[in-house]
């Protein structure tokens, strides 16, 4: 065996769709190779291009997957970091708005920092050993509800291929051109028609996914049952900010719609007091920002494997409530619905419902903890 780079990302290096091409038309030939690819790599450049072009025109664009591009976004919208991280082909780095203070304007601005102070309040009021830091973390990621999906208050490091950053403009495209102009997607093109204006000369026509029939996973195009089994199927209302959590788990595929009657979630720190009714109608009178606190449906599939390895990230103290509630809910369901129909799932399933992720068979933890395993589920923030 003989292993070595021949290409690779370098820091201020721009490759250009040039380049990309004739990459793509070098992994092209090693599909049909004669020789061997020191031969390959040496051929002459029209050869090359010809190949390129060749797989442009067959549909086979899985060789534009070779060349890899890190980009840098810098003041967009939390929608656009989510329709880019539902699809599986990216790595990402994301401005955290738990632990970094989230940019905005106008009242906007004035209730988030508002509510910043609340939630330190409470906070402080039911856990006083919790230092100042972890306060205003937490403070934060509550408070953050109130910024809009829209607002371009987002910095992240978006790293995916040619081939696939070629299709996602394509996508945006297609959207622009035919999706319901309803308000959340009238706001959404706007979104998308400035991502394409600001996307740096790598695109080409003809590597496009038309031919595969494909667009923007996030958005559903039609309902789905639920079924628990090996494989399931589940339907649930959260957050935008969970369901950005959720996303990065890459191997559960996640839908969302829009609902036709607004709410929100409620952080149960503030659940029944006078707190509560002033959260929803301060989150009400920006309803037509779609503030990142409203409810969306959503549909989750995945293996059971795979929703094992989301329970082992989800259902812990020290992650974020609500997803630690929705995933802990899903488990419960999960274990129910094969009780009786599917032994060898419901044996599986069993072990993980004893606690948080530190009761968990074989699982070893070796971050600080807060509230333990029992109590994690018991937490109010």
């Amino acid at each position: 065996m003989n292993i070595k780079i021949i290409g690779s990302t370098d820091v201020g290096y721009i490759l250009s769709k040039d380049e990309a091409l004739k990459f793509a038309g070098k992994s092209a030939g090693i599909c049909y190779l004669p020789h061997n690819t020191e031969k390959l790599f040496s051929e002459s450049e029209e050869k090359t291009i010809k190949r390129a072009e060749n797989t442009l025109k067959s549909g086979h664009h899985s060789v534009y997957s070779h060349s890899v591009y890190n980009f840098v976004l810098e003041g967009i919208p939390k929608i656009l970091a989510m329709i880019l991280n539902n699809e599986k082909m990216y790595n990402t780095s994301e401005k955290s708005a738990r632990y970094t203070k989230m940019e905005s304007t106008g009242i906007e601005k004035e209730l988030y920092e508002e509510w910043i102070e609340i939630y330190k309040e409470k906070i402080k009021e039911k856990y006083k050993d919790f230092d100042e830091k972890k306060v205003l973390k937490l403070a934060q990621e509550n408070a953050r509800g109130i910024i809009s999906v829209f607002t371009p208050a987002t910095t992240m490091e978006y790293t995916t291929d040619f081939r696939q950053i070629n299709y996602i403009i394509h996508w945006a495209e297609d959207f622009i051109e035919n999706a319901e102009n309803t308000l959340f997607n009238q706001k959404l093109k706007e979104v998308l028609k400035d991502f394409i204006n600001q996307m740096p000369d790598i695109i080409i026509p003809e590597l496009n996914s038309k031919t595969k029939n494909r667009t923007f996973s996030l958005f559903a195009k039609r309902d789905r049952k639920e079924e628990f089994g090996e494989n399931y199927s589940t339907n649930y209302e959260v957050s935008f900010s969970e369901l950005a959590q959720a996303q990065r788990h890459r191997t559960i595929y996640y839908e969302m719609q829009i609902k036709d009657k607004a709410s929100y979630y409620v952080p149960k720190i503030i659940q029944n007091t006078e707190l509560e009714t002033k959260w929803i109608k301060d989150l009400s009178s920006l309803e037509n920002n779609f503030p990142q606190a409203m409810l969306v449906k959503v549909n989750e599939r995945g293996t059971v494997e795979n929703f094992i390895l989301k329970c082992q990230e989800r259902i812990c103290g020290a992650a974020q409530l609500e997803i630690m509630n929705q995933t802990k809910d899903t488990l419960d369901k999960y274990i129910e619905k094969t009780r009786n129909t599917n032994k060898d799932v419901y044996e599986y399933l069993l072990p993980y419902s004893k606690g948080a992720r530190c009761t968990f068979p074989g699982f070893k933890c070796t971050a600080p903890c807060v509230f333990g395993g029992i109590n994690a589920l018991n937490r109010s923030i």
